[in-house]
């Protein structure tokens, strides 16, 4: 058990490591990357990639730019734009993903007016038409005028720099969306700028209002989130795919949501616009649920609205944004469905997000559920990987790893909650492999030490086994409960003289092969071969409740692959063999013994001399193996025929003698009616019945004439007829010889 203890020691303690960098505790950089990339890999995989026909993309692409000039444009010909989109398509909101941060002065109002300061001053004519043209000629102004009572919303941008004090700062910001004074008296994180470049004050004040388009990428530079809200000195700001779908829903009001009561962590956890909810994660940013790569909206190039080659009323109700896919305007960004993705794309895909309310959660409380999941499955390999087979270990891991990413896909799919997955995967993967390894490269060793010490005694699948549990094996001293078997050739030495030493050689090699099978397949460890003699044991070195039943049955296999063997050697032109089998329980020593120049692990004791005279007895009565009382009685489930009750020599307490039959319900009828017959001879014979112990033995000598056993009472039945037994005689027969 100790392997399984340092294994269980090791998997808690990666599992601490995880579960510390999802509480917070730690910042695991690799774990974060691995984490975006299976966000992405997700986000690629349920992707709908389909077109969502009710955000229009207005391209300042390059075939604008060769047909209308290098941008910026006039603002009368975007003013223009604006007339095309709202008179004579019906759009429903233009949203610009552009800023107008400086003046338009390419009207050449400037270059008049200093003639009218300088050369012409005291021209009246000049000076009158002037003053009649520059209304036309101010070109920022015609703009914010075209702008007015129609649904236009600005983009401006924020920046963010390590000194406030250096930050730079353009344009007019349009009112906060949150005053200053909104979450007084919470500790409401958010993404914070220092900065901003926005659009000219006369465009801001003329517009119906403005949203921030800042890329604000994750840590390895991949846009994922937009920031709904920035604060900027205490106040917060919108997004531009906010305040669009706000002036396409008609929705002046957002209401923050934020649900825990905790004031030293209040985080807002979604933005309630209308009747539809905005997902936030702890900074109030929003995950925006890409619908495929690009083109996953209507392009329309600028000029071809410019030059009327879109037919009116192709656009009705739509929502358009104005922004710029050519890649010398610096407007592409890298987001989880390509390297290179248009930035007002981005913006189209939330807005269509917010709209069809398919936007991803990811509230703070999902490190809560990422720790609950780190603990549950990680205490529940770390406790059981250890204990499994590496094929059972392979499929719980399959089988958890299964349930984890299958919970987590339908979270993503159907309640469109993103889960943290790479810290379990991680966690899931490593224990796997921490198992695996420790197994190949720590319990392998043990293997080969167990191998080593018992390899030539037991079969491999126990010693596969024993590995499992290789602080419980030595090669030391000891004393328990087991059995012993000892098998021996009749008649070797006659049969041996009669071969050459090579026949001799294959003739041992194919008796023994089978017998040792025998004797492995019933858990049985060999002990030794001594010549043509077997001696092995069961109940160590890996203990056996069944030590008996399993040492009877590997006696009975045997006998059993003997009859098929000398079915061979008759073929073969070899003797026959016939061999006897004596077997014994009792608690023996076992382990190492032997001197400093040769060891052995072997089996000493009473119980083990037994078996060896049992084996002897074998030949005295005619029986391929005899069993003693003790290995009858722990050995159920196997017919018996009782033989004898024995006093051995050197032995002074006598013993029941027992010959194994066959597994109960495989021994024929007639077989049991001829063991009831006989043991009701013992039973006459041990009361000096002989004449009814005779005629018994009289009707199984004429089924069965040849059996040794039925000689052997009949003979003794005849001596005690002349010469009696004592008065106190208690039926035990002595043998004087081994």
């Amino acid at each position: 058990m100790k392997h399984h203890t340092i294994r269980r020691i090791l998997g808690l303690l990666l599992l601490a490591v995880l579960a510390l960098h999802a509480a917070g505790f730690a910042d695991l950089d690799f774990v974060d990357r691995l984490e975006a990339i299976s966000y992405d890999t997700r986000l690629r995989l349920a992707m709908p990639r389909t077109r969502f026909p009710d955000v229009v993309i207005v391209d300042i692409d390059e075939k604008s730019l060769a047909e209308e000039g290098r941008w910026p444009w006039g603002r009368d010909r975007v003013g223009g734009l604006l007339d095309e989109l709202f008179d004579r398509q019906g759009v429903a909101v233009v949203g610009f993903a552009v800023v107008f941060a400086e003046r338009d002065n390419s009207s050449g109002l400037d270059v008049l007016r200093r003639l009218a300061r300088r050369e012409l001053r005291d021209d009246p004519q000049y000076q009158l038409t002037l003053q009649g043209i520059s209304p036309q000629l101010e070109r920022d102004n015609v703009f914010a005028a075209k702008m007015k009572g129609r649904a236009v919303i600005l983009g401006y941008y924020f920046t963010s720099a390590a000194d406030v004090a250096t930050a730079r700062v353009s344009g007019a910001l349009p009112a906060p969306l949150f005053p200053a004074h909104m979450f007084d008296g919470l500790n409401v994180p958010s993404v914070t700028a220092s900065g901003y470049g926005a659009n000219l004050q006369e465009l801001q004040q003329a517009a119906a209002g403005a949203g921030h388009f800042t890329p604000w990428p994750d840590f390895d530079g991949i846009s994922r989130r937009i920031p709904m809200l920035v604060e900027y000195r205490g106040a917060y700001y919108e997004s531009l795919a906010l305040a669009v779908a706000r002036a396409a829903l008609g929705i002046d009001r957002v209401v923050p949501v934020i649900p825990s009561k905790e004031p030293a962590y209040a985080p807002v956890e979604w933005l309630k616009l209308g009747a539809r909810r905005i997902p936030v994660d702890e900074y109030m940013r929003a995950m925006v649920p890409y619908r495929g790569v690009q083109g996953s909206f209507q392009y329309l190039s600028a000029s071809d609205l410019l030059r009327h080659r879109v037919p009116g009323g192709t656009l009705a109700g739509k929502i358009v944004l104005v922004g710029t896919t050519a890649p010398g305007l610096m407007d592409l960004r890298a987001t989880p469905v390509a390297s290179t993705y248009p930035g007002v794309e981005v913006h189209a895909n939330m807005i269509a997000g917010i709209l069809e309310q398919n936007v991803k959660q990811r509230p703070a409380y999902v490190r809560g559920a990422e720790l609950a999941t780190l603990l549950g499955v990680g205490l529940l390999l770390a406790w059981r990987l250890p204990r499994l087979s590496p094929l059972r270990a392979s499929l719980a891991t399959l089988g958890v790893l299964g349930l984890v990413i299958g919970g987590n896909l339908a979270a993503w799919q159907y309640g469109n909650l993103v889960l943290p997955l790479a810290s379990s995967l991680l966690l899931i993967l490593g224990l796997f492999l921490l198992n695996m390894s420790y197994g190949f490269f720590v319990e392998s060793r043990a293997k080969r030490h167990i191998s080593d010490m018992f390899g030539q005694y037991v079969p491999p699948e126990l010693v596969d086994e024993m590995s499992q549990h290789s602080g419980e094996f030595g090669m030391q001293g000891e004393s328990r409960e087991m059995t012993v078997l000892f098998s021996d050739v009749r008649d070797f030495t006659r049969l041996s003289e009669g071969l050459e030493p090579r026949q001799l050689s294959e003739l041992m090699n194919a008796y023994l092969t089978p017998m040792t099978q025998a004797i492995h397949k019933h858990r049985g460890t060999i002990d030794k071969y001594i010549g043509d003699a077997i001696m092995a044991f069961w109940g160590a070195p890996l203990a056996d409740r069944e030590h008996a039943r399993h040492a009877v049955l590997a006696g009975l296999e045997m006998q059993q692959a003997l009859c098929e063997l000398n079915r061979e050697f008759r073929s073969r032109g070899w003797p026959e063999l016939a061999v006897g089998i004596g077997l014994n329980t009792g608690v023996m020593s076992v382990g190492n013994m032997g001197s400093r120049f040769r060891r052995a692990y072997t089996v000493m004791g009473d119980a083990v001399n037994l078996a060896a005279r049992l084996e002897g007895l074998t030949k005295q009565y005619g029986i391929a193996m005899i069993v003693g009382q003790d290995t009858r009685q722990a050995a159920p489930g196997v017919v018996y025929r009782e033989l004898d009750r024995v006093r051995v020599k050197g032995r002074h307490e006598p013993v029941a003698i027992f010959e194994p039959v066959g597994a109960e319900g495989e021994v024929d009828a007639a077989r049991l009616a001829d063991i009831e017959r006989f043991h009701r001879v013992l039973a006459h014979y041990r009361v000096q019945q002989w004449d009814e112990a005779q005629a018994l033995l009289a009707e199984l000598q004429q089924a069965e004439p040849g059996c040794m056993l039925y000689q052997r009472y009949t003979e003794r039945i005849a001596h005690f007829r002349t010469d009696p037994p004592q008065s106190d005689w208690d039926g035990v027969f002595e043998f004087q010889t081994k």
